[in-house]
């Protein structure tokens, strides 16, 4: 697990609204640890927290891990250290979903054999003795759960769903599913012949012969709340099982949406009426319900809405989450087209005394915080890191904890494991975000942050890379707020257009209120290492290709970095050529005066495993500053810091092509602590060191463009050394 380092001076981030009167000003979540849920599951493949839950005195986590086949626990009496407390392997199926009460923990089990003939239980689990106490069938498979506030009984939404393969992947595809009422007793026992099966086919527009319940909630009158996320539709039942109300979730047309994965954020089309097609549901009161519309066959809008009881939208949020999550650079452009951020999983809860609905969005890697006080106006608290894809939310407001369960487990391609993040509501700043583009008169979206500088009165520039290459930017930063802000977007274009295929690493100032740009390259892609000159308007007015010699014995493992010192750009090359020694990676120098290359060696730490190489450059005053770092990440990462050599050094370069000297780095400072600092795992790309006149370090970490990645950025500042 990783715990925050609360003596760790980091920016910290402020709400991104001015903040409700009913919202407590002083008061925000912050992150405080993150469990990785393979720690529970050792021996698995695959491990997953998807649903969460607490048990009644909220000192312990009980999640469902439907790849490895088991509910997995976790001791949180310490929340800022939470502890592997083993796992229950299911009898036959997969879980689907957990809730409790006290003790007790409900387990939903899929044990269907095919999509046509669904089957499933639904068994109760002591937590302390992880014995199951009884079984009861419920006749389908499940999906989710809620248990009754006055426990007297657990709702469960029997899906059966579509085999998305079969019929175009369309409903109807039968059998239909329905509702399960399982009274409880004390203790949470369940008698299994009072279970009540609730009939809802015939209510739905669409495929009414055919609905698929898809998110469960009671509220304090016992009445559930069902969505037929599939049907785009929303069913209302008393506890004895009579429908009550039932309404269409109606649709939605979308403006200043990206619609079209092309490497570019533009906020600027329009769409066509689509189902909301909402996926959770929440009470807010007994008479006012939120959803959060997910889409599954025919779009969903990528938001929430908030209905009263008959069906009348008293709120519905549009793009507003949407275009928050891009102003923190979370949003996916890479799954843009479909679903955007993906709004799915939700929580409710009241904290002191502000009713507070969690928003997960499982593409962009946020939970949302609004202050529902009014639910006609509801207001974004705070956007928080999560892991990749959360999926499930359990709030604790007894012990001021917040808490999500984060799907993905991209252990297999090198990305993070699932992990359950764990927030505390206290009196402080918010940590995160930590680097934002709220406030600009248009929306700018940004991510995949690289190579940054620093000009003399403090602006700090910052460029994208290649995942954005349809459409690179230079970002222009104000460090001196917090979080610190994107005050403007500068294209860099070629001939008028956007200078396509270009992989932008590392930026320096060319002193003429201009920029010298380091592409990367990658010759498999036929995209050229260069050094380009970009007036200040983004326009290039320069190349400067690399010369035969490099050129010869070049890898697509290109510039990372570059930084301009008197007459001489120095690059910093990521990996080694195929003319270098192992372990040593190239740094560069264009003298610019003469227009010659040169060369000389940085030896970069060995690997535990993986690689270690430069991922960035910055020379300030006597010293030439350089970012190396692994390519681990979490529990894995072992370099990831600053290294420094004085400039006279670099008078040892020599002509490409002959043998170069070794330079003797110093270490600066070990990066690991403060990348642990906001209570998340430790990410693998940093990427961008820009210094101060002062010498105060700024460093940031590059997202991928939220691709396998959980977006988060962190952009922090190391006082001056």
């Amino acid at each position: 697990m990783i715990r925050r380092n609360p003596t760790l001076i980091l920016t910290s981030a402020v709400a991104l609204v001015a903040a409700n009167p009913a919202f407590a000003q002083d008061m925000n979540f912050n992150r405080i640890a993150s469990f990785p849920v393979a720690s529970n599951a050792p021996d698995a493949e695959v491990s997953s927290a998807e649903i969460i839950a607490a048990t009644g005195d909220g000192m312990t986590l009980v999640y469902s891990d439907s790849p490895a086949g088991v509910i997995g626990f976790i001791d949180i009496t310490d929340p800022a250290n939470p502890v592997a407390a083993g796992n229950f392997a299911l009898p036959e199926g997969e879980p689907t979903a957990v809730s409790t009460l006290g003790q007790t923990v409900f387990v939903a089990e899929n044990t269907s054999e095919s999509f046509t003939a669904p089957s499933g239980m639904l068994h109760a689990v002591g937590a302390d003795s992880q014995d199951v106490l009884a079984s009861c069938d419920l006749g389908g498979q499940p999906d989710s759960t809620a248990v009754a506030p006055d426990g007297s009984f657990i709702a469960v939404a029997i899906e059966n769903e579509r085999d998305e393969d079969a019929g175009d992947g369309r409903v109807p595809q039968m059998p239909a599913g329905y509702l399960v009422i399982q009274p409880l007793g004390e203790g949470g026992t369940m008698d299994c012949a009072a279970q009540i099966r609730v009939d809802v086919t015939g209510l739905a527009e669409i495929a009414p012969e055919d609905p698929e319940p898809e998110f469960v909630d009671v509220n304090a009158n016992g009445e559930i709340v069902v969505t037929l996320q599939e049907n785009n539709y929303i069913v209302i039942v008393s506890a004895t099982g009579e429908v009550q109300s039932h309404f269409s979730a109606g649709s939605v047309a979308l403006e200043e949406v990206d619609l079209t994965e092309d490497g570019a954020l533009r906020f600027v089309e329009t769409s066509d009426a689509i189902p909301r097609e909402p996926d959770a549901v929440q009470w807010i009161d007994t008479d006012t319900i939120v959803v959060a519309n997910e889409g599954d066959m025919d779009g969903g809008t990528r938001g929430f809405t908030v209905f009263d009881r008959t069906g009348t939208v008293v709120h519905d949020d549009a793009m507003g989450f949407e275009h928050a999550i891009a102003e923190i650079g979370h949003y996916p452009e890479a799954r843009s087209d479909a679903k955007g951020v993906e709004a799915e999983g939700m929580e409710f809860a009241t904290f002191g005394d502000v009713p507070m609905m969690f928003l997960l969005a499982e593409r962009a890697s946020i939970a949302g915080v609004y202050d529902m006080t009014d639910p006609a106006a509801p207001v974004l608290a705070q956007l928080l890191p999560s892991g990749i894809s959360p999926e499930g939310a359990m709030a604790i407001p007894a012990r001021n904890l917040l808490v999500t369960a984060n799907e993905y487990d991209g252990r297999e391609d090198g990305a993070a494991p699932s992990h359950v993040m764990i927030y505390e509501y206290q009196a402080a700043p918010a940590a995160y975000p930590q680097l934002t583009s709220a406030g600009t008169d248009t929306l700018i979206g940004w991510g995949a942050i690289s190579g940054q500088v620093m000009d003399d009165d403090g602006t700090m520039f910052a460029v994208s890379d290649s995942f954005y290459s349809m459409a690179p930017t230079i970002y222009r930063i104000d460090v001196a707020q917090t979080p610190a802000r994107i005050v403007a977007a500068i294209p860099v274009t070629r001939n008028g257009a956007p200078a396509q295929l270009l992989d932008m690493e590392g930026i320096a100032l060319d002193g003429e209120g201009g920029f010298w740009v380091a592409s990367e390259g990658d010759s498999a892609a036929l995209i050229p290492h260069a050094i380009y000159q970009v007036d200040a308007d983004g326009a290039i007015t320069d190349a400067i290709p690399l010369p035969e010699a490099l050129l010869a014995v070049e890898t697509r493992f290109g510039f990372e970095g570059i930084t301009r010192s008197g007459d001489m750009l120095y690059l910093a090359v990521q990996r080694s050529w195929r003319d270098d020694a192992e372990g040593m990676a190239k740094v560069l120098g264009y003298d610019l005066t003469d227009e010659t290359w040169s060369v000389i060696h940085y030896p970069l730490s060995a690997p535990t495993s993986g690689w270690v190489g430069l991922s960035e450059i910055a020379a300030h005053g006597d010293h030439v500053y350089f970012v190396e770092r692994d390519n681990l990440l979490a529990g894995d990462a072992v370099t990831k810091r600053i290294t420094r050599v004085p400039v006279t050094a670099l008078a040892d370069m020599v002509e490409p092509g002959t043998t170069p000297a070794v330079l003797a780095p110093e270490l600066v400072v070990d990066l690991l602590p403060m990348l642990t600092a906001t209570g998340g795992y430790v990410l693998d790309k940093v990427e961008g060191l820009a210094i101060a006149a002062d010498g105060t370090m700024w460093v940031s970490t590059d997202n991928d463009g939220v691709d396998d990645h959980s977006g988060e950025t962190m952009l922090f500042a190391i006082p001056p050394m």
